[in-house]
């Protein structure tokens, strides 16, 4: 197991970048610590693939560097960097027994014999395959195969990363939730370093101890799951993080007060100083926003969907019906005629240019510091 620092890292795929944008990576700096569980989450093109097999060593940065305990690793091969990857499609033998395709990283490093029974049979237990290691791997189910192959990143003990890139792409979508489940126990049991590549969401939250939020190229926000979810520091976070995500809303801002729809709005705490000529927006969740039939913002409610436990109302605003999606526990009672919204003043902020412009809770935020 290891330290990651990724220090000023920059990539292009074209031989001569000139602009920012001819960078697959723009400037990265990001340490994650010995034996942290972690998700790179990003739509498709943000960058996180080329993240991960620059750390893998299957691609050298075009600038920068990767340190390993504080070795330079940057122009070492990943058999160098000794790294286990799990891919996206399960990459096992089927001619193979179960045991045989788990034992083989093993085999491969001339280690005992009683050192591989006892890692196979160790990681076949944690992955609920003992009753199956005598089994061709061709007659297994996709998600079998799978654990298969994640096991084979597992069996080492002498790895410093294990990194698994979409793993659960090919996964019927009923058995996602074992298979993220079984891998965050795996983590609490070996304390490997882990690094999880995803664009979904629920895999990420439920994995990572810590997310690491791209998007061109860049890293909008670090933190832990509650982190990302009640203080955005990026509206791409907000949007991108939660179903339905963040609302974004208009607003102005005068003598350091917020104003929307013509009203002001209780903030979290006091706005960033020179921020009235940067397009400015109040970023509020669904979970924070709750129904009056007396105060608040004057709405129209356009539809209601019901999603089991909850209802998302969707809401408009003013003459230029600015969309707010509230979410309400089943039993709430919906107003049959006007309503008004009301901000949970404690969750409502200031963005300015999509960056967080509220200085709130800023002593108890432990997510790390993004450079823009």
């Amino acid at each position: 197991m290891a330290k990651i620092t990724l220090q000023d890292l920059r990539h292009s795929y074209l031989s001569q970048p000139k602009t920012d944008d001819d960078y697959a990576l723009k400037h990265i700096n990001l340490d994650w610590k010995d034996g942290g569980a972690y998700a790179l989450l990003g739509p498709s093109g943000c960058g996180k693939s080329t993240l991960l097999n620059i750390i893998s060593g299957l691609l050298k940065p075009s600038e920068g560097q990767i340190l390993f305990d504080g070795n330079d690793v940057t122009t070492k091969t990943p058999d160098q960097r000794n790294i286990a990857q799990v891919f996206q499609f399960p990459v096992i033998y089927d001619t193979m027994t179960v045991y045989d395709n788990l034992a083989f990283p093993l085999k491969n490093r001339g280690t005992s014999q009683a050192h591989i029974d006892q890692r196979v049979t160790e990681i076949a237990a944690m992955l609920e395959l003992e009753d199956q290691l005598n089994r061709k791997a061709a007659g297994l189910s996709a998600d079998n195969k799978q654990k298969i192959s994640m096991g084979r990143g597992l069996v080492r003990d002498d790895v410093n990363v294990i990194m698994f890139d979409e793993p659960l792409t090919v996964i019927d979508p009923h058995l996602k939730w074992k298979l993220r489940s079984k891998l965050k126990e795996l983590h609490q049991r070996v304390k490997a370093t882990m690094i999880y590549v995803t664009h979904d969401q629920t895999e990420a939250l439920t994995f990572a101890d810590q997310v690491v939020v791209m998007q061109g190229g860049e890293i909008v926000q670090i933190g832990t799951p509650i982190e990302l979810f009640e203080r955005p520091k990026h509206t791409f976070v907000g949007h991108f993080i939660g179903s339905p995500g963040m609302n974004l809303l208009p607003c102005e801002v005068n003598d350091g007060k917020a104003f929307f729809n013509k009203q002001q709005i209780l903030l979290s705490g006091p706005l960033e100083q020179g921020i009235g000529d940067k397009k400015t927006e109040i970023g509020i969740r669904p979970e924070f926003v709750s129904l009056s039939k007396t105060d608040g913002i004057p709405a129209r409610i356009n539809k209601v969907v019901d999603v089991g436990q909850q209802k998302i109302i969707q809401t408009a605003v003013g003459e230029d019906a600015h969309k707010v999606n509230v979410i309400i526990q089943q039993d709430e009672v919906i107003p049959a005629d006007s309503i008004f919204l009301h901000f949970e003043p404690t969750k409502t902020r200031v963005y300015a240019n999509n960056w967080l412009a509220t200085q709130d809770d800023d002593n108890n935020d432990n997510s790390e510091a993004v450079t823009r």
